[in-house]
């Protein structure tokens, strides 16, 4: 069994500002080098690390990575998911743009199914798997490919995700068979943050 810790990187500008990201790449806040700096110190063994090739999530990957004494490796297939004309806007500018798209659950055009970013993602997953058997591998992403995971593999939980929140996902055999770990929090109760995006 291979156990991966699917981690939402830690608070960039853009989160502190309520900018929806996608696929724009700012950096991580003040806050958000904390926070990965928290988390280093408790997310235990871990034998390699994966991230995002986004700056937020690399920039959290490279602050972990150095305190576990571990080199960061990046995939563009565990990108955040493309929010078309949504990047960059708040909801408030959202819904003033595309007046009841929220309240209805529609998305602008450009926006990433989550039948394509799951096929790029669990791809990637798997490779990740197959070069780490029976290792425990660090995977700094964000939280709309996290939560397209969970929800694939059978949790639908309600809610946003917290900067360094994460969930342990399991892989066993070829062709890899998933399931659903525990989830976990690595930050420092003081510094939890909860992006207001959607």
């Amino acid at each position: 069994m291979t156990r991966l810790l699917l981690l939402r990187h830690g608070e960039s500008t853009w989160n502190a500002d309520g900018r929806w990201q996608g696929q724009a790449d700012p950096p991580l806040s003040a806050r958000g080098e904390r926070q990965a700096a928290d988390a280093a110190a408790r997310v235990g063994r871990i034998d390699a690390v994966w991230s995002s090739d986004l700056a937020r999530a690399r920039r959290t990957a490279e602050i972990m990575a150095e305190q576990l004494g571990i080199e960061v490796r990046t995939d563009v297939r565990l990108r955040e998911r493309h929010a078309g004309e949504w990047q960059g806007r708040t909801r408030a500018e959202i819904e003033a743009g595309w007046p009841g798209y929220l309240g209805a659950g529609t998305r602008p055009p450009g926006y990433e199914p989550d039948e394509a970013l799951l096929e790029r993602a669990l791809v990637a997953l798997g490779e990740i798997v197959a070069a780490h058997r029976g290792q425990s591998v660090l995977l700094v992403v964000h939280g709309g490919v996290l939560r397209t995971v969970e929800r694939h593999l059978g949790d639908d939980a309600p809610g946003l995700l917290a900067n360094l929140g994460g969930r342990w996902v399991l892989g066993v055999g070829e062709p890899v068979v998933w399931s659903l770990g525990e989830r976990v929090l690595l930050v420092d109760p003081a510094r939890v943050t909860v992006p207001k995006q959607i």
